[in-house]
């Protein structure tokens, strides 16, 4: 889910900033959107997201715990009056249930995630849940990390989304992918042209200036980025994942840290239609430090990405969120 990124994108970003010149790979690509994007532009520029993983939901050996609807509902009524947009990761083991979970509890959108592009049916559990939540379910994102990951190319993700347009026409549809994949793959046009909006992930805590710079360059690159891929690609961009992770304190990292980082990004972009950012992610999950990761090496951070401990403790940032209207 959150893995270090290549050297090239650092290249577009530090050394050119202040242009904010497009890049070959997404130069001039407007797609044109075959579906209404209006209920996810208004909950970006109106409402909070937060990536949600339900805490029942594990891989432990490569198989999936069950999450059940008591469980969701537990995690989403500790989230609800801080967030009411949520982005999912996948639509299977219960996960298929988090969008009518949240229609009971006055969530305003979801975003759901579709772990396997090439599972006919999470393909078919993400279209049910839009069509049993039609006013909920603003957009369906077709893989997380899947070229990143050697789990697939762009031209499987430009298929996908092909496929299941054909499917649900009306659906928004993303795919979601490291900033650098989107900038310096030339083949991901041929996904590009075909999404209705943008889910990037910018983290960085992986960039090799992050631990001697403060909090303020922190959110500071996760902007430009931001900015970046907007001068190169006129549809919605959602950050999707992006934060500072609160442990292992042996790494430099903290709670305080964590929230300085939040603190400074909620100054630096404000939520609009074209532009916005969710939190991540909504609870900690230690079992991911042993879950698979493409890059080789230890990643003890992966247990520590919450906003909540995965005994739903609201950390440190938590106390700096305003709470949402009638909680």
């Amino acid at each position: 889910m959150l893995l270090k990124y290549p050297s090239a994108s650092r290249r577009s970003v530090i050394a050119g900033l202040g242009a904010l010149a497009a890049t070959p790979a997404m130069a001039g690509i407007c797609a044109k959107s075959r579906a209404n994007l209006a209920p996810l532009q208004t909950a970006m520029a109106q409402g909070r997201f937060v990536a949600y993983q339900p805490t029942a939901l594990k891989a432990i050996d490569g198989r999936l715990t069950h999450a059940s609807d008591a469980a969701i509902h537990a995690d989403l009524s500790v989230l609800r009056p801080y967030f009411d947009g949520l982005i999912t990761y996948g639509v299977l083991a219960g996960a298929e249930r988090i969008p009518d979970v949240a229609a009971a509890l006055n969530f305003k959108s979801v975003i759901v995630g579709v772990w396997d592009p090439a599972n006919e049916q999470e393909i078919e559990n993400a279209i049910a849940a839009w069509k049993r939540n039609p006013k909920l379910v603003s957009g369906v994102s077709l893989g997380n990390e899947v070229v990143f990951g050697k789990r697939g190319t762009w031209r499987d993700l430009a298929k996908a989304l092909s496929r299941t347009r054909a499917r649900a026409p009306g659906l928004p549809l993303s795919v979601s992918e490291p900033f650098a994949q989107y900038l310096d793959r030339p083949d991901a046009r041929l996904a590009l042209a075909q999404m209705d909006f943008m889910l990037v992930n910018i983290h960085p805590i992986f960039e090799p200036w992050f631990k001697s710079a403060p909090p303020a360059n922190w959110a500071d690159f996760v902007v430009k980025v931001t900015a970046l891929l907007a001068a190169a690609y006129c549809g919605p961009i959602l950050v999707k994942e992006t934060g500072v992770p609160s442990g292992p304190q042996s790494a430099g990292f903290s709670e305080s840290r964590q929230a300085a980082f939040w603190r400074e990004l909620e100054k630096r972009l404000a939520p609009g239609r074209m532009r916005a950012f969710a939190y991540l992610t909504a609870f900690d999950q230690p079992w991911r430090t042993t879950d698979f990761n493409p890059v080789p090496g230890p990643h003890p951070e992966e247990a520590h990405w919450g906003l909540f401990t995965e005994a739903r403790r609201p950390k440190p940032i938590v106390a700096g969120l305003r709470k949402l209207d009638g909680y």
